[in-house]
């Protein structure tokens, strides 16, 4: 049986296999990570990595709030993992930039030591769009559970948003120097929206707290990119074909990635362009195209994909109807709602991510992609739907995820199907209890104000398509050929 991976072991990794180019026990922690999911292991853990080749004070403590799976998978190994590159040349490294892993319910102490250490000096995050606890409208939700608990138990919290607001009250009070506040999650003005939730927790618990954010705590806006499927037995025998070691818990992404920050004078404490970072003052042109096109593709495929019987983005890219819709839906629908004056060349952009999409070596789950479409279809499609119809311009390619969005949930609940997804219990109800009709079944889902803006929901030419693609949609999936055709 092969060994399992950790410092003891690494030495009897194969030849080929990347390991990292550091001393670890060499390295000081400096940056706190909440959520050390797949996605920051491939993406954010990796420019950590190859910044500690040259600059020691980048290892991460990462913080786990709900989960443990992730701490009891790598705790054993010393928290080394492997990162396997799918493409051609199909790479695998060792990743080492994480030195611990916490639990935030076990061990609010240890978090909030390192949050309130003078050596860290960059906080990130990606818990998804729900772990911010926002209204639909994208402010703080302080009716939420988690947010009353916090505020009233404010040392042991159970939401990003009360470690935050805690850990930066005890750095003000411990007289340390602010630091960088860093949403890597996929939320339309990332930046300013955690900036105003924290804010807005700040003020309820009074004093001088709020406005000492407001004016010393950097919230950059970002845009991070890379498609990252889930862990399968596929990865776990390549990992171990190519290493000679066992690995509980590696992650796989395409060998795209990308990573932009705004440009802020507290953001300019490591050299990010050596490891590939880019720095910007216009992070919105890059977020918009990605969230648009990418994230909002990937959506459709997600959902119109699997009522047609697919289950990953490359099998779905085959399909030559949804393939075309998708193409259109993003030539055609999306990027008139794109002025980047001349910052990104869109149609380079599309050709790039179609062929993303395309790549066989990634089997990126269509399942995967559609949790949580309570909290993504508001920030990846909504906004463009809002804007065609403000514009004048037809939805009714637009509207095919969206009305592929609710067949899917009607589809899981007459099943009795799981659904993943913050609303899973409400949608659920509201699938059982639709009956076919499309008009029907539409405006029961549009009347959710969690997800739809009232004025985009009452809006007669966008409830009618998508009440038509529901329609054809009920049958196995069925595109409308004029959809898949441009103009």
């Amino acid at each position: 049986m092969p060994l399992r991976l950790s410092e003891q072991t690494l030495d009897h990794a194969q030849p080929g296999t990347a390991r990292p180019g550091y001393v670890r026990a060499a390295c000081g922690v400096g940056w706190v990570h909440f959520g050390p999911g797949a996605f920051h292991r491939a993406h954010q853990a990796y420019y950590a990595d190859r910044l500690l080749e040259h600059d020691p004070r980048w290892a991460i403590s990462a913080v786990a709030l709900h989960s443990a799976g992730v701490h009891d998978a790598l705790a054993p190994q010393d928290y080394l993992y492997c990162l396997a590159e799918l493409g051609p040349e199909a790479p695998v490294r060792v990743i080492g930039a994480l030195r611990e892993i916490l639990l935030a319910a076990r061990e609010p102490g240890a978090v909030f030591a390192r949050l309130e250490s003078p050596h860290t000096r960059l906080i990130t995050l990606t818990v998804t769009e729900k772990g911010y606890c926002l209204e639909a409208g994208g402010r703080l939700d302080v009716s939420h559970p988690d947010v009353q608990h916090d505020l009233a138990v404010p040392h042991r919290p159970r939401s990003v948003i009360g470690f935050l607001a805690e850990g930066l009250r005890r750095r003000h009070a411990g007289g340390q120097s602010p630091c960088a506040v860093v949403s890597c999650d996929n939320l339309a003005e990332n930046g300013p929206t955690l900036r105003a939730a924290v804010i807005a927790f700040a003020a309820r618990r009074g004093g001088e707290l709020a406005r000492w954010i407001e004016r010393e705590v950097a919230f950059p806006r970002t845009m991070v990119d890379s498609i990252t499927p889930a862990t399968d037995e596929r990865l776990l025998e390549r990992v171990e074909q190519v290493t000679g070691l066992t690995d509980a818990w590696p992650v796989q992404r395409e060998m795209f990635t990308q990573w932009v920050i705004e440009d802020l004078p507290q953001v300019r404490v490591a050299d990010w362009a050596s490891v590939g970072v880019q720095l910007t003052n216009d992070v919105g042109v890059y977020e918009r195209a990605k969230l648009r096109l990418l994230n909002a593709a990937h959506s459709t495929l997600a959902y119109v994909g699997l009522l047609r019987g697919h289950t990953t983005v490359a099998e779905a890219m085959i399909d030559g109807p949804l393939a075309r819709l998708v193409e259109h839906l993003m030539r055609g629908d999306i990027t008139p709602s794109l002025a980047d004056g001349g910052v990104i060349d869109i149609g380079a952009y599309i050709e790039a991510t179609l062929g993303r999409f395309r790549n066989p070596s990634v089997h990126h789950q269509l399942e995967q992609i559609a949790w949580d479409g309570s909290q993504k279809l508001p920030v990846r499609l909504l906004p463009t739907l809002t804007e065609a119809l403000a514009a004048g311009r037809p939805v009714e390619r637009l509207a095919v995820p969206v009305a592929a969005w609710i067949r899917f949930i009607v589809e899981r609940a007459r099943a009795g199907g799981r659904l993943t997804d913050p609303l899973a219990e409400q949608l659920l109800v509201l699938g059982r209890d639709c009956t076919g009709d499309p008009r029907r079944d539409v405006s029961r889902f549009l009347a959710l104000q969690a997800v739809f803006p009232a004025r985009l929901a009452a809006a007669p030419a966008f409830a009618g398509a998508v009440s038509e693609a529901y329609r054809a949609l009920s049958a196995a999936g069925a595109i409308p050929p004029r959809l898949c055709a441009a103009g």
